[in-house]
């Protein structure tokens, strides 16, 4: 499940409870349904765009089972699925969790407009492929009729243990689809080469031009351990490695190229990495959100955007929304260079609620919809949907392109040629299907499952829809921040980040908007700031509003008090 493979995403660290006092708040939590961060009425009103609005209609094909974390191609209108796990969330027991019974041994093909289903049994493969073929949060891009799958997270009967694998196997598309359909052998459609930069799990796979990028990921060996315990090794890759690949229909020639190494921006794993079309009109890619902080076990909310040239990492944008790998859609319109992103539910640190952005560092699963769109100019903003995911599914969700519409060679949707109206555009299959937002410590295996359940998404043009609501904390680089929210007896640190060295006015109001205390903070740094607030002036069970401003922008968040 892309999401949970170690470190353990839904658990703080000793680290955070000491850093950010959260103990304090824990009892608090529970009533209060969790943290609550309100930006300011005058700051969510600033520009809100609707380029296009989206409808979701259930599909629902007979023995269509569930299946999340998986890897998939087309050929002629007809899907081929590999891999992923047939269960929900995993357990937090080590024997219990990424057990073989939860691995996916056939190969499906599914045709969603017959809606009929074909399936063929790996066992008839040598082990090797048996193995990768059945695991989980494989690398994947087709490329014309081949579809490469790399890496992958499973049990080895032939290690004796769990293993991330390295391999890269090519797929023969056409091949694999007609012999599943018609019950014939399907052994010759596999190659399967050995490559240890290969063992990766986690990360994305995508083509730029001639040029293949495996973005991010991790190696994990050995058994999930969410105590940290020693039964496993992990190693986050760290980079973006790059190869070129030749494949004559026999032989697979891989050329390594030199790797792009950050280990502060690129050390994340089980999230999004979107093909996309960059103001310039190159192709690209953007790495969002993902898993976890070098500082803190939370998600990141900077994205990294690639190109052919290198990377850039983008401080200036902040994703709150959508932080885990989930079904997602990319849009560029050219006669507006804007590139639009759209994500479908997943699992993420922050959900909003009537109007109000929730912060929950357990990280729930959520339903919201939303879109991140780049301008001409390469600013970022996310807006959240009127529409949300019909539960709370999404997480280790594919969104699967209707082919037949136009796009660029990375799979990129030509937004400007699509007709007014409704058009189809493809389809969300799978995923996780949580029966709450945070199942994760009382997971008996029951609490969430591998969702069947397929939704054909629509993009409407030009019609009447409700507004996409602007995040503004998403293009503030203040990244504004309080802890422990709610506070215990008022007081509570406010961190911030500059740009650059000026003075930042303060303001701390109540619900009334009356002025409690108001200063300026002076000898600031570049980067990260703190400053602690302790007001006498606030009275428990009420809520309050910490504003910041600077020359160039502003940032409010709400904070509840408690005793």
């Amino acid at each position: 499940m892309a999401w949970a493979l170690p470190n353990q995403v839904c658990q703080p660290t000793a680290r955070q409870f000491a850093q950010f006092n959260i103990t304090a708040m824990q009892g608090f939590n529970k009533l209060m349904h969790l943290a609550i961060f309100w930006l300011s009425p005058f700051f969510l009103a600033a520009q809100n765009t609707t380029p296009f609005s989206i409808q979701l209609e259930p599909l629902n094909i007979p023995n269509v089972g569930g299946l999340q974390a998986y890897a998939f191609a087309q050929h002629e209108g007809k899907w081929l699925i590999i891999g992923g796990r047939l269960d929900g969330l995993h357990r937090r027991q080590p024997w219990a969790t990424f057990d073989v019974a939860g691995h996916n041994t056939s190969l499906m093909v599914i045709d969603p407009v017959a809606q009929q289903k074909w399936t063929a049994p790996l066992a008839s493969l040598p082990m090797p492929l048996q193995e990768q073929l059945s695991s989980t949060n494989m690398e994947f891009a087709q490329d014309g009729d081949h579809l490469y799958l790399v890496g992958g997270y499973g049990y080895s009967a032939i290690a004796g243990d769990h293993v991330t694998y390295d391999k890269l196997t090519a797929v023969d598309v056409p091949g694999v689809v007609e012999a599943t359909m018609d019950g014939a052998p399907i052994a010759s459609f596999f190659r399967q080469i050995t490559d240890a930069q290969f063992a990766v799990t986690g990360g994305h796979l995508n083509k730029v031009y001639d040029t293949y990028y495996l973005t991010g990921g991790q190696r994990f060996d050995g058994r999930y351990n969410p105590m940290n315990g020693p039964s496993f090794t992990q190693t986050y890759t760290d980079a973006i490695r790059k190869f070129r690949l030749v494949d004559d229909g026999t032989t697979l020639t891989v050329t390594h190229l030199p790797a792009i190494v950050d280990a502060d921006n690129l050390h994340r794993r089980d999230y999004n990495v979107a093909p996309q079309i960059m103001p310039n009109g190159q192709q690209g890619l953007t790495a969002f959100s993902g898993v976890f902080q070098k500082t803190v076990d939370l998600p990141f909310l900077n994205c990294v955007n690639v190109d052919s040239s290198g990377y850039m990492v983008n401080n200036d944008f902040s994703q709150y929304y959508n932080h885990y790998h989930c079904a997602f859609l990319p849009l560029f319109s050219a006669s507006q260079n804007e590139m639009h992103t759209l994500f479908f539910g997943g699992i993420a640190q922050f959900y909003d609620s009537l109007g109000v952005l929730v912060q929950d560092n357990n990280v729930p699963f959520v339903r919201t919809i939303a879109r991140v769109t780049r301008d001409a100019s390469g600013g970022m903003t996310e807006y959240k949907l009127p529409v949300d995911m019909p539960d709370l599914l999404g997480a280790s969700s594919e969104f699967i392109p209707n082919e037949a519409l136009p796009m660029y060679p990375n799979g990129v949707l030509k937004l400007d040629e699509l007709p007014d109206g409704a058009t189809f555009v493809g389809y969300i299959y799978g995923g996780i299907a949580s029966s709450a937002p945070n199942v994760f410590w009382i997971n008996t295996g029951t609490e969430s499952t591998a969702s069947s359940q397929i939704y054909k998404v629509s993009v409407v043009k030009n019609g009447t829809s409700a507004t996409h609501q602007v995040n503004a904390q998403s293009r503030s680089s203040l990244h504004l921040r309080v802890f422990p929210n709610p506070s215990n007896g008022g007081e509570f640190w406010v961190k911030f980040n500059l740009k650059e060295i000026t003075p930042v006015q303060w303001t701390l109001t109540d619900a009334n908007g009356a002025v409690l205390e108001k200063g300026t903070l002076t000898n600031l740094e570049l980067g990260e700031n703190v400053y602690r607030s302790d007001s006498t002036k606030l009275k428990a069970g009420n809520a309050y509003f910490v504003s910041l401003k600077t020359p160039n922008e502003a940032a409010t968040l709400k904070v509840l008090v408690t005793e």
